[in-house]
Order: structure tokens, then sequence, then C-alpha cells
């Protein structure tokens, strides 16, 4: 096991590699590490992670799974109806005071 691997950084493709070495082709941690200069306990964490997202595990530094991606889009999408709902609420007595 290798130690002062903390500044190193493992793209998406890399992690989803050594995620299959282990999962589909039955390699053991240690050699899946080994081969990549990565801890057995990062090798062990990118595992846990990918069966925990069932697939959809590291999207990247900015990025969010699509999960997180739906939850932030319809969010707004919530503010931006709760605004024009707060708009309609001020201006629809104007309207009414108009048409009498």
């Amino acid at each position: 096991m290798t130690k002062g691997n903390a500044s190193k950084r493992y793209d998406r493709e890399m992690k989803l590699g050594a995620v299959k070495l282990v999962l589909e082709e039955g390699r053991s941690y240690a050699q899946v590490a080994e081969g990549i200069g990565a801890s057995e306990q990062s090798i062990r964490q990118w595992v846990r992670a990918f069966q925990k997202s069932q697939g959809d595990a590291f999207p990247g530094s900015g990025k969010l799974s699509g999960q997180d991606e739906e939850i932030r889009r319809l969010k707004e999408e919530l503010r931006v109806t709760r605004m024009e709902r707060d708009l309609l609420k001020k201006t629809l007595p104007l309207f009414a005071e108009r048409l009498k």
C-alpha cells in the first residue's frame, strides 16, 4: 500500500477503470491499487461509491450527478414559478380595478 497520494488526483475514467477491474475482472484491491499507484483504501472507496450510486459515480468537480442536477433544475424552476405567482398576486388587483 502506497502512502502520500493525497495530492494525486484521478479523473473519472481512471476511477471507473479501476472499479471495472475489481468488479468485472475480479482483480484484488491491492492489484489494482499497485497498478495505478493509488491506495488500496481509495480503490475500496471508489468501488463503494460506484455501487452506491448505481453507476452514476464520480461526476467530477463542478459537475453534479444526474439526480443532483435534476434536483438543482427543479429547485430553480420552483423559484421562478413562485416569483411569477407572487408577481401575479401583486398585479391582479390592478387589472381587476381597470376592468370595473
